[in-house]
């Protein structure tokens, strides 16, 4: 995450607040953070994500959103902007600004962010009772995380090395590594600035 912003709101200023703004905002306990552009790789792998899962949940009741859906984490007086993420909760589709209650939250790592999506952010998303799934993918090694919350709630780590595919229990879909990486192979990552 980008340093933050000076300002210090509640979470309904922050709302007002960027809808205003030109670039987006990330916002935790507070402190508003401004998040820059992804590399070519990050945004076409976050793109085959979201693409096999628009196509997969086409006419069901669950909706597929990609980077631009701020997801609300009132547990953690946060709002983040996962890179795709699905809900099935009928109260979500009546949100305009922002969606609550995801099932599965897929984030694409970068050199910038990846200690923070691993470690804050996924603490803050553990605190959302709906989330059954959370799925990390590295474009650097290609290797791809899942990590699936089982019936005690305790978080389970299934790893997956290219070109395993990986088991989507949430939403009942088998992700073909292959279609995964589709135009953006593993390899080293060149920083963008500011990366989200």
């Amino acid at each position: 995450m980008a340093n933050p912003q000076s300002a210090h709101m509640d979470a309904e200023a922050f709302l007002a607040w960027e809808t205003e703004q030109p670039e987006k905002h990330q916002f935790v306990a507070g402190e508003v953070f401004a998040m820059g552009g992804a590399s070519d790789r990050h945004v076409t792998i976050a793109g085959n994500v979201f693409s096999a899962l628009r196509e997969h949940l086409r006419g069901g009741p669950c909706r597929t959103f990609i980077a631009d859906m701020k997801l609300r984490v009132e547990g953690a007086d946060a709002f983040f902007y996962p890179d795709v993420m699905v809900t099935c909760d009928s109260a979500d589709r009546g949100r305009e600004q922002y969606k609550e209650a995801p099932v599965l939250v897929v984030e694409v790592l970068s050199p910038s962010t990846e200690a923070f999506d691993r470690g804050a952010k996924f603490a803050a998303y553990r605190a959302l009772d709906s989330l059954q799934e959370y799925l990390l993918i590295d474009p650097a090694s290609g290797a791809v995380e899942l990590y699936r919350r089982d019936p005690e709630n305790h978080w389970v780590l299934y790893t997956h090395a290219p070109p395993d595919a990986v088991d989507l229990r949430s939403v009942s879909l088998t992700l073909e590594g292959a279609s995964i990486f589709e135009d953006a192979a593993p390899g080293p990552e060149h920083e963008t600035p500011a990366e989200a």
